[in-house]
C-alpha cells in the first residue's frame, strides 16, 4: 500500500552491474526515503530473467523489450523470443509493459545506415508486439521524438496507446503529441541542473496529469551526484544514481510547480497507475 508521501520510480535498472554488491541496501534506502515501488525495464534478451526475478524478489514490476542501443547486437530471433516471453508471462501481474524500446538518434553510429533502419525495424516490430499482447510501452526517445510519434500514430491499437516516454527531453509541441496519444512523460535527474532551462520549464508548465517520476538508475545522476570529465580524470568518482534519490529529484519539480512534495507524489503516482494499468493490481494510492 502506498500513501500520499510515497513515490513510484517508473524507470530504474536495478539489474545493472553497479548494484550487484549492495542491492538489498539500495532497496532499503529507497524504502526509507518513501519510494514504494520501482518499474524495472529490460534492455535485451539476456536480462529478461534478471528483471523478472528482481521484480518478484522485491515486490516491484518489470517490462520486457530490446533497447535501441542493444539493437546492433540483437538478432531477428530475439524478437521471436520476446514474443514468446510475453506470452509466457501473460498471467504474471508484475509484467506491466514492453520496454525499454524506441529510437536513439544521439549516438552517431546509430544514425547511419544500416543501423538507423535496423533500429526503426526493431522499434516497429516491438510496437506490433505491444499491440498483440495488449501492453503499454516504455519508450526511449533520445533526439527521436518525431519518428517515434509517427510510428505510434501509424500503428495505434483500437483502444489507443498507454505508456511512458522515458527521460523526456523534447519540445513542448512533441510533449503534447505524446500526451494526446495516451503517454505520460518521465522526468528525472536531468532537470536538477540549472542550465536545463527548457526541461525545467516543461516540468513546471506541462499538465500535472502528464508527469511521472523516474531515476533511470544507475544512469542520469542528479546534479549533486554528477562529476565533470575533468573531475573524473582527476580521480573523483561519479556518484551512483539510485531510487532513493527520487524524492530529492521530485522536490525540485514540486518547487518549480509551487506544489507540496506530498501533492506531487500523489499526482505522479496516480499518473503512473494510469500509464501502466497493471500496477493497479500491485499497489494503490
Amino acid at each position: 500500500m502506498i500513501f500520499m508521501t510515497t513515490w513510484i520510480d517508473t524507470h530504474c535498472h536495478l539489474d545493472a552491474a553497479e548494484f550487484t554488491a549492495d542491492l538489498a541496501a539500495v532497496r532499503a534506502r529507497a524504502a526509507a526515503n518513501g519510494v514504494a515501488h520501482c518499474v524495472l525495464p529490460a534492455v535485451q534478451l539476456a536480462n529478461f530473467e534478471a528483471v523478472r526475478r528482481l521484480a518478484h524478489e522485491f515486490s516491484f514490476s518489470y517490462a520486457l523489450g530490446i533497447h535501441p542501443l542493444c539493437v546492433p547486437s540483437a538478432i531477428e530471433s530475439d524478437l521471436q523470443a520476446l514474443d514468446a516471453a510475453l506470452a509466457h508471462a501473460k498471467s504474471d501481474p508484475r509484467l506491466v509493459a514492453i520496454g525499454e524500446i524506441g529510437l536513439d538518434y544521439f549516438v552517431p553510429a546509430l544514425t547511419q545506415s544500416p543501423l538507423r533502419e535496423r533500429q526503426e525495424y526493431f522499434y516497429r516490430e516491438q510496437l506490433l508486439l505491444a499491440r498483440k499482447h495488449g501492453l503499454p510501452v516504455i519508450l526511449h526517445a533520445r533526439r527521436s521524438a518525431d519518428k517515434l510519434l509517427k510510428q505510434l500514430r501509424d500503428l495505434a491499437p483500437e483502444g489507443g496507446w498507454s505508456g511512458i516516454a522515458h527521460a523526456f527531453n523534447g519540445s513542448e509541441q512533441q510533449a503534447m503529441e505524446f500526451i494526446k496519444l495516451g503517454f505520460k512523460l518521465g522526468f528525472g535527474g536531468a532537470l536538477t541542473f540549472e542550465p536545463a532551462r527548457q526541461l525545467r520549464r516543461l516540468a513546471a508548465e506541462l499538465p500535472l496529469e502528464a508527469l511521472v517520476m523516474e531515476t533511470d538508475s544507475p544512469d542520469i545522476p542528479p546534479q549533486w551526484l554528477y562529476t565533470t570529465a575533468a573531475q573524473r580524470a582527476a580521480g573523483q568518482a561519479q556518484g551512483r544514481n539510485e531510487p532513493g534519490e527520487l524524492p530529492r529529484i521530485a522536490s525540485q519539480v514540486a518547487s518549480l510547480r509551487s506544489l507540496s512534495p506530498e501533492a506531487l507524489a500523489l499526482a505522479t503516482s496516480a499518473n503512473a497507475l494510469q500509464a501502466l494499468p497493471r500496477l493497479k493490481g500491485l499497489i494503490s494510492c
